[in-house]
C-alpha cells in the first residue's frame, strides 16, 4: 500500500518514512528528472487532463499530459538547438498557460535550471533578478519584452512572435538524462524591487520532499480535482500548486490574470473542484465580494497559507463552504512543517491554530534561552535540521493539546511602556470591525512609552476623531485595556508583497521617512 492509500493522521504517524515517498516516482536516489515525474509519465492516456486555466477574460484552458509532454519536449529540443547546456538559466515571465508550463518542464527536461519570475515585476525588479542568475534565455509575451531592452548577453523568446513556428519545428520527444542532485529550478522569494533575497535551489530530487506537503499539508490524492490559485512564481504556486499535484497525476487548476474572486468562485463549480489551496488572502477576497453564495460547490478538503486567516474570514469558510480550512506552515528556507491534514478525519482542526508537526519532523516553540516553552507561552517556532535547532524568525505558542499557533513575525511584536503585543493579534480584532476592509499594525517610536501601536486601516470612513475613537475601543474592549491602536490612519490600500501578504516592511520605512522630515 503507496502513502497516497492512506488518509487518516494515524495512518500518517505510523506509516511515513522518508523512503516511502521515493515508491511514488519512476526516478532513484541517483537518476530522477522532475519534468519526467510530473508530466512525461503520466502522457500515455491523451484525454488525462493536466492543468484546467481560468484565465481573468472569463476564458478557460485546458492542458493535456500528452500535449504538454510534447510541447515540453519540443521546448526543451529548442533550447539545444540555441546552445543552451545543462546548468543554463532559463528565465520564465509568463502567466499561467500553456507557453509557461511547457518552457517551465521543458528547460528543467533539457537539464538547465527553470527559474519563473512574477508576470508583474518592472523593470527594475526583472533587472535584479537577471543579474543575479545570469539567464541565457527569458521566455515572455510581447507586452512584457520591452523591459528587457538593454539587457546584454540574454536569448529573449516572444510568446505570439514566430516562436510557436520555430517550436513546431522541433521532434516531441526528448531524453532526459539528469542527475537526482542536479539543479532543477531557481525560486524568488516575494521581496520588493529594492531587496533582493537570494534566489532559493532546487535540485531534481526536491519533488520527493515536497510530496510531503501535498500528502498531508494540501491532502492532495489521486482522484482530486485540485485548485490553487496563488501564482507559479512563487513557492505556494509553483510547489503545491503545479508540481506536486502534476507529480501525482492528479488535475490541477490555475488562475491567469489579474484576481478576482468572482471569476474563481466561477472555477470551482465549472471544474468541480474537491481540493482548494489558496493564500488566505484569496479567501479573504472571496468573502469581501459577496458572490460566494451565487455558486455550487464540491469541495471536500480546503487548506491556506502565507499568513493567519482573521476569525470573520474563517466564520465565512465555515458558513459557506461547511468545511473546516487547514493551515500549512512553513517557509522558503525550511519547507512545510506544520499542517492540519486535510480529509483526515481523525484529526480535529482547531480554528486559526497552525496544526501539528509533518510525520517524520521536531518542532518546537522555544524561549531565547532554548528551553522548550510551557503551553501559552509564546516563543520562536523551531525545527529540528541537520542536529540542531534551525530558527524561522516566527514567534507562536503551542496549547496543552499540542496544536501549535502563530504568534507573528519576530519584529512584529510590539514593546510599549514594557507591554508585549502582537500585531497580529491586534489586526485580527480591527479586521472584526464592520467598517475595516483591511488593516496591518506596526510599532512607532514614541517618546514616552518607546513604541505605540498605529494601524493602518482600508475603510469606507475618514480617520476622524469619532472613528478614531471608535476603533480604539472597539479593540481595547476585545483585547487587554493596554492593547489597541494610539494612532490611526485611513489609507487607500495596503503595500503588500508580490505574493499578496501585507507588507508591514514597507508602512516602518514610510514612518521613519516620515518622522525624519522637518516639521513644516
Amino acid at each position: 500500500m503507496k502513502l497516497t492509500d492512506l488518509s487518516t493522521y494515524a495512518d500518517a504517524q505510523a506509516q511515513f518514512s522518508s523512503a516511502r515517498l521515493w515508491e511514488l516516482f519512476d526516478g532513484t536516489r541517483e537518476r530522477l528528472n522532475l519534468a519526467h515525474e510530473c508530466i512525461d509519465r503520466h502522457a500515455a492516456d491523451p484525454a488525462r487532463i493536466a492543468v484546467r486555466i481560468a484565465h481573468a477574460d472569463g476564458s478557460d484552458e485546458v492542458i493535456t499530459f500528452r500535449q504538454l509532454a510534447e510541447e515540453s519536449s519540443r521546448f526543451a529540443n529548442l533550447l539545444v538547438a540555441r546552445g543552451v547546456a545543462p546548468g543554463d538559466r532559463v528565465a520564465i515571465m509568463l502567466e499561467p498557460s500553456l507557453p509557461f508550463y511547457a518552457s517551465l518542464f521543458g528547460a528543467m527536461k533539457a537539464g538547465a535550471i527553470a527559474v519563473p519570475l512574477f508576470t508583474l515585476f518592472g523593470p527594475d525588479g526583472l533587472r535584479l533578478r537577471v543579474d543575479d542568475c545570469t539567464p541565457r534565455v527569458l521566455v515572455t509575451n510581447p507586452e512584457k519584452a520591452a523591459i528587457t531592452d538593454g539587457i546584454p548577453d540574454l536569448d529573449v523568446l516572444i510568446v505570439g512572435s514566430g516562436l510557436e513556428a520555430e517550436l513546431a519545428q522541433q521532434p516531441a520527444t526528448f531524453a532526459v538524462a539528469t542527475r537526482a542532485d542536479d539543479l532543477a529550478m531557481f525560486q524568488y522569494t516575494s521581496g520588493t524591487t529594492r531587496e533582493l533575497p537570494d534566489a532559493v535551489r532546487h535540485t531534481h530530487r526536491a519533488i520527493v520532499t515536497v510530496m510531503i506537503a501535498a500528502l498531508y499539508g494540501t491532502g492532495i490524492r489521486p482522484g482530486d480535482q485540485y485548485f490553487c490559485p496563488s501564482s507559479p512564481a512563487w513557492g505556494h504556486g509553483l510547489w503545491h500548486g503545479t508540481l506536486a499535484p502534476l507529480a501525482m497525476g492528479v488535475t490541477t487548476g490555475a488562475y491567469s490574470g489579474r484576481f478576482d474572486a468572482d471569476r474563481l468562485l466561477r472555477a470551482l463549480q465549472d471544474y468541480g473542484i474537491t481540493n482548494l489551496s489558496a493564500a488566505a488572502t484569496h479567501y479573504r477576497m472571496m468573502k469581501n465580494s459577496g458572490r460566494a453564495d451565487a455558486y455550487r460547490y464540491q469541495l471536500r478538503k480546503m487548506s491556506y497559507t502565507g499568513e493567519p486567516i482573521d476569525a470573520d474570514t474563517l466564520d465565512f469558510i465555515d458558513r459557506t463552504f461547511h468545511l473546516p480550512v487547514c493551515s500549512i506552515y512553513g517557509t522558503t528556507e525550511v519547507g512545510v512543517i506544520l499542517v492540519s491534514y486535510p480529509g483526515a478525519a481523525d484529526f480535529p482542526v482547531k480554528p486559526g491554530s497552525l496544526g501539528k508537526a509533518v510525520p517524520g519532523t521536531r518542532v518546537e516553540v522555544q524561549a531565547p534561552d532554548g528551553r522548550p516553552c510551557a503551553p501559552g507561552e509564546i516563543g520562536e517556532i523551531k525545527v529540528w535540521r541537520r542536529d540542531a535547532w534551525f530558527p524561522t524568525k516566527d514567534l507562536g505558542h503551542v496549547d496543552a493539546d499540542g496544536y501549535f499557533f502563530h504568534g507573528g513575525r519576530a519584529d512584529d511584536i510590539i514593546i510599549s511602556a514594557g507591554w508585549t503585543m502582537s500585531a497580529v493579534e491586534i489586526e485580527n480584532q480591527l479586521l472584526k470591525h464592520p467598517d475595516v476592509r483591511e488593516a496591518a499594525v506596526i510599532g512607532v517610536p514614541d517618546p514616552l512609552r518607546g513604541q505605540v501601536v498605529k494601524a493602518f486601516l482600508v475603510s469606507p470612513r475618514t480617520a476622524d476623531d469619532a472613528f478614531v475613537q471608535e476603533i480604539q475601543d472597539f479593540v481595547r474592549q476585545r483585547l487587554s485595556q493596554h492593547e489597541f491602536p494610539r494612532r490611526v490612519e485611513v489609507v487607500g490600500e495596503l503595500p503588500k508583497t508580490p505574493a499578496g501578504k501585507v507588507n508591514r516592511k514597507i508602512l516602518r520605512e514610510r514612518e521613519r521617512q516620515a518622522a525624519a522630515l522637518p516639521a513644516a
